[in-house]
């Protein structure tokens, strides 16, 4: 059994005020070329399929071509929901689908797997949506469940996979180890974290979540990584699709097959009159058609910098300097964005400052619930 590894689309993100749709359009006409040229018999995506609970008409039109596009292919597609998506809205109509077309449905205790057949005999596909303990509790109330660890472990129990069958699970969770971008959503003070260990059930986990591709533990535990960069920490990430080939049981390659974007990411440094003047901007020739973070290293600031620095450069992000007076008061490579750190942690640090002292253990538990209660009723 040979299938594709994909995840976090985030069809209809904006980055820094760019729109990625025309990125995504050409990202997923290659991966199509690469479904013609391999043939796996499935093409898993593993969650984040849009960047919103509600996307724009462009993003589900994005979506239907292409799963219209493999449909075509006679590939069977399997989909579940990530924290961006809308469990509900994902799955709405999916029985009526093409039959080779399978999503997961909204969580409600059980998940049954889909299964399809090779030389080998059958493998089951379980398709997790994104969970947290507080969409698994109301379900299965027998079980105790105060972390998110405990609630997949609760969840996969359920599930009962045959030790004697070759099993993949889709999900779409952080599993503790795994190395974030910074393009990633934060969740409450690290409480999201799962146990690798929860995955021992299966031959292969095709995780989602993760944007940098990176196996967690063992090869079998795996996140392929966005299709596309969403941030300047993922500048020097190679983006590819991951082809799995299962054969007998306990059989397992990986391949990655490379990605090329529409438009790569780059970073530059210099003065503003090197950026700009014609007898020296020759050299950044190569980066004008690449979404780009430049830093300034002139001692005062020109007046509308970024604006005169669109002329020559048409896709510029970020604009940071690199001089005397940033070096004094902060880090230009690592900008701090409060609205980028969990809740908790910025809690954590005005409680410590009224009270001069840290949160003990109790209290965090109990702020982390409370924030998670708080994200459920207003995602």
């Amino acid at each position: 059994m040979r299938f594709f590894h994909l995840s976090d689309l985030h069809l209809g993100k904006a980055v820094n005020g760019f729109s990625m749709i025309e990125d995504q359009k050409y990202i997923l006409s290659q991966i199509l070329e690469l479904v013609r040229q391999e043939k796996p018999e499935a093409v898993l995506i593993a969650g984040d399929v849009y960047d919103r609970s509600v996307p724009s008409e462009e993003a589900v039109g994005l979506l239907d071509d292409f799963l219209a596009a493999l449909s075509d292919l006679e590939t069977e597609i399997l989909l579940i929901s990530g924290n961006h998506d809308s469990a509900g809205r994902l799955a709405f109509g999916g029985r009526l689908m093409r039959k080779n077309i399978h999503v997961s449905p909204v969580y409600r205790g059980k998940v049954e797997p889909v299964t399809l057949e090779d030389a080998w005999g059958p493998v089951d596909f379980y398709l997790l949506p994104f969970l947290k303990p507080a969409l698994v509790r109301p379900w299965l109330p027998e079980e105790e469940i105060t972390s998110y660890t405990d609630a997949l472990a609760a969840a996969i129990r359920q599930m009962q996979p045959d030790p004697a069958r070759r099993n993949v699970l889709l999900a779409h969770q952080f599993v503790t180890g795994a190395a974030r971008s910074d393009s990633e959503e934060l969740s409450v003070g690290g409480t999201d974290n799962v146990d690798a260990s929860v995955f021992d059930p299966f031959d292969y986990a095709a995780l989602g979540h993760i944007h940098g591709p990176q196996y967690v533990g063992r090869p079998g535990v795996r996140y392929c990584g966005t299709p596309l960069k969403y941030s300047f920490s993922e500048l020097r990430q190679q983006k590819s699709v991951t082809l799995v080939t299962l054969e007998q049981k306990g059989s397992l390659t990986l391949r990655t097959l490379p990605l090329t974007p529409l438009r790569d990411w780059a970073e530059i440094r210099g003065s503003f009159e090197e950026l700009t003047a014609l007898e020296t901007r020759g050299r950044f020739e190569r980066v004008k058609g690449c979404y780009l973070r430049v830093v300034l290293t002139d001692e005062e600031d020109p007046i509308n910098a970024a604006g005169q620095l669109r002329r020559y450069y048409p896709y510029l992000m970020n604009l940071d300097y690199d001089n005397a007076r940033t070096r004094a008061t902060s880090t230009p490579d690592a900008p701090v964005q409060p609205e980028k750190r969990p809740p908790l942690e910025l809690f954590g640090e005005l409680y410590a400052l009224q009270n001069g002292r840290e949160l003990d253990e109790e209290q965090r538990g109990y702020l982390a619930g409370l924030i998670e209660e708080l994200q459920e009723e207003c995602p």
